[in-house]
């Protein structure tokens, strides 16, 4: 999974480390690990000028 460039994966601060930030729950997190998935299914492109474009 490449976490790097999703919109999920957020700077905290106050730890100094990088998080995914997706809002899930421990039965959520144990069925994606469980699954054998290559990607995540809470993956979300960062795009920054996506509301850019949408504008014009």
């Amino acid at each position: 999974m490449n976490c790097e460039d999703c919109s999920y994966y957020e700077w905290d601060d106050e730890d100094e480390t990088y998080y995914c930030s997706v809002n899930m729950d421990e039965d959520d997190y144990a069925r994606l690990l469980g699954s054998g998935r290559k990607t995540c299914p809470f993956y979300r492109h960062d795009d920054e000028y996506a509301i850019v474009r949408h504008q014009n």
